[in-house]
């Protein structure tokens, strides 16, 4: 009889045509889903047209590629339009169903936000992009992960891609979420404690009832920086929450099978938080892992804040960060920059005593970015929000080295959007709680 299996495992059990898999086990696993952006794609599509045919070889399946551009694309900079360009030819050469075009209607903005909001994220598939975050869709009950242009190119001729599976390590979050934590304390306090390096390779998969109380934004905070602790995916099992945002958002009602961790299946570390005696946490320059409570930097001065990224720039980042900051005003710089086209909207839709978050941002001083990555991996020097002087920011973004944001001597810490929001208030590292009282 075959041993259980993680959520994980039986994923990529399943692309591979297999009945059981484990921890170490390299396998042939079909693709439901390669994403490629401005960055990674022209790399990837010159791997693809060496290696296949050339200009003229076709895409394994035009339906299952999808090419977002975000990254580099409000700028001036003649390479970073060039890589537009080429995306573009290759989409139309292609017949491509799936590509979100910069400058059209059809423009979405960051791809691990855009991916689920166009239904490109079901349970129990595997999902791969050129991007790191990829893991993001996690989210969703998949098994979803990086991979770089050589692989993504042999993905998009063959829809195949040799991996191995990753042994599991399992988080468990019990108890009622305090009003002033957000699924970003939770995970930079993971971070912190097993380090950079401490899942590399590794599944991370996030349970307990603090996970599930969570809506699928929140949940998406938590996989989208797996990759910080060098975690190969993060993963969350599907609920109703996830089943009814799928099947709203994939109008092609792709049939999909969600698939559940065995009871007695291996973990190789399992640690649980009570989550009602966690902290507002903060990583600190120059890394992620560089954790402290928001009481021990407390006071720290700073020069800008930024609510942005695909960790940071959803619309229940834009909420609560609102919140904290409906009728005051910041004093340093602040910038807002949704992750996509349709958050943009919702800062107009959405409402907090009667106001919009558009205009509460606003009215509280702060400057709104167009849809995209924007300062988040720096950039051009015309990138919106760059850090472009050696500058102290505090930012809910999910990297903090040297040089992320822009300036390679600027300091960042990474907060959630309710203590990025306070202290834009206060100009210093602030503590939530003290609005919230």
């Amino acid at each position: 009889m075959a041993s259980p299996m993680t959520m994980t495992e039986k994923i990529l059990a399943r692309a591979s045509g297999k009945s059981h898999v484990e921890p170490g086990e390299n396998v042939w696993a079909n693709v439901d889903v390669l994403m490629t952006h401005d960055v990674c794609g022209p790399g990837t599509i010159g791997v693809f047209q060496k290696n296949f045919g050339g200009p003229t070889a076709k895409v394994w399946d035009k339906e299952k590629l999808v090419i977002i551009p975000d990254h580099y694309i409000f700028t001036k900079d003649s390479m970073a339009n060039r890589n537009v360009d080429v995306l573009r030819e290759f989409a139309k050469q292609q017949d491509l169903p799936y590509y979100y075009d910069v400058g059209t209607d059809r423009y979405k903005g960051v791809c691990h936000i855009a991916l689920p909001e166009e239904g490109h994220t079901r349970p129990g598939e595997v999902l791969l992009g050129t991007d790191s975050h990829t893991c993001t869709a996690g989210a969703f009950g998949e098994f979803a992960t990086g991979i770089g242009n050589t692989d993504a190119g042999f993905v998009m001729g063959t829809g195949k891609l040799w991996l191995k599976t990753p042994p599991t390590m399992r988080f468990v979050f019990h108890g009622n979420l305090p009003p002033y934590l957000m699924a970003k304390d939770l995970i930079l306090a993971v971070i912190g404690d097993i380090g950079c390096d401490g899942a590399t390779y590794k599944a991370m998969e996030f349970d307990g009832d603090g996970v599930f109380a969570l809506n699928i934004e929140e949940r998406m905070t938590l996989c989208n920086m797996v990759i910080e602790a060098g975690g190969k995916n993060g993963i969350i099992a599907p609920d109703q929450v996830t089943f009814d945002y799928v099947n709203k958002r994939d109008l092609r009602k792709k049939p999909y099978t969600a698939v559940y961790t065995d009871p007695g299946a291996k973990f190789v570390f399992e640690k649980v938080y009570d989550v009602t005696k966690m902290e507002p946490t903060i990583a600190k320059p120059h890394s992620p892992d560089n954790k402290a409570t928001v009481t021990q930097v407390k006071g720290t001065k700073l020069d800008r804040a930024y609510i942005g990224s695909c960790t940071g720039g959803k619309l229940t980042d834009f909420k609560a960060a609102a919140a904290i900051l409906n009728g005051k005003s910041v004093k340093i710089d602040t910038f807002v920059v949704p992750a996509t086209t349709e958050v943009d909207r919702g800062l107009d839709t959405e409402m907090i005593g009667g106001k919009s978050l558009r205009s509460i941002f606003l009215n509280a001083g702060a400057k709104i970015g167009d849809a995209s990555c924007a300062a988040c991996l720096g950039g051009p020097s015309d990138t919106f929000g760059r850090l472009n002087t050696p500058i102290s920011c505090i930012s809910t973004t999910n990297r903090n080295f040297p040089g992320r944001m822009g300036h390679k001597e600027a300091q960042v810490f990474l907060a959630s959007p309710m203590t990025v929001a306070a202290s834009a208030l206060a100009g210093t590292i602030a503590d939530c709680r003290d609005l919230l009282i």
